[in-house]
């Protein structure tokens, strides 16, 4: 009995475009291995029927087609020599035209609780010209740093001694602030939301009022009238 090896996915090559399967991306691969030109060209037009299949839902899409010998040639790297449909259109994409990869924020691990926005609000601090305003915005900054410290540690007392020192490791020692200086304690206050529900009840409750005084009122005369009566 022969026995076959697993193939993992990760020993695979990537899918170019996952949505057609690896079968299609297979067939697209061996279409480039036949040499006879007509038999190749009649392999990649089955090809490319059978992956209209594969989506009946779009049969009435007329581009649909089109993007389907777009796809082809894509998979197989712009490799494929057969002719496109008449109208068809396969032109390489230039790869300066590909978004470049954007690196992950690097952040210093001792002091994520802060947050990156803490972090480069330091790194401008340092750009600034050294003098009161500098000073003030340093003042903000460690406020900001106490209040988020706070937030993620409930369960440790924090002074401003802490906040200090962590703004120097942060700042690599250049932002020093004196040792009279206090860090005011940041409030989050949402914002107010005005409540039309509760206006329009309390119209609705004048508007009662008003139909229950006219009812006293109406009760009140009639009852002058039998009196007279």
């Amino acid at each position: 009995m022969q026995q076959y090896a697993l193939e993992y996915n990760s020993e695979r090559e990537n899918l170019t475009i996952s949505e057609h399967g690896r079968h299609v991306q297979k067939l697209i691969n061996h279409a480039m291995t036949i040499v006879d030109r007509e038999k190749r060209q009649r392999f990649v037009e089955s090809v490319v029927n059978l992956m209209h299949q594969m989506n009946p839902q779009t049969k009435n899409v007329a581009e649909y087609k089109e993007r389907l010998w777009k796809h082809a040639f894509r998979i197989s790297n712009y490799k494929l020599d057969v002719d496109a449909p008449e109208g068809v259109l396969i032109t390489k994409p230039s790869e300066d035209t590909r978004v470049a990869k954007l690196d992950y924020p690097k952040m210093e691990k001792r002091f994520r609780h802060y947050g990156r926005n803490v972090q480069e609000l330091v790194r401008k601090a340092l750009t600034m010209e050294q003098g009161e305003k500098r000073d003030a915005f340093v003042e903000i900054i460690g406020s900001y740093m106490k209040l988020a410290y706070r937030t993620w540690n409930r369960e440790h007392y924090v002074n401003d001694e802490i906040i200090m020192a962590d703004l120097r490791a942060l700042s690599k020692g250049e932002l020093v602030m004196s040792d009279d200086i206090t860090f005011n304690n940041l409030k989050y206050t949402p914002p107010k939301v005005h409540n039309n529900r509760g206006r329009n009840q309390g119209g609705k409750n004048r508007n009662n009022r008003k139909s229950n005084s006219r009812n006293n009122n109406n009760r009140n005369n009639n009852n002058r009238n039998r009196n007279r009566k």
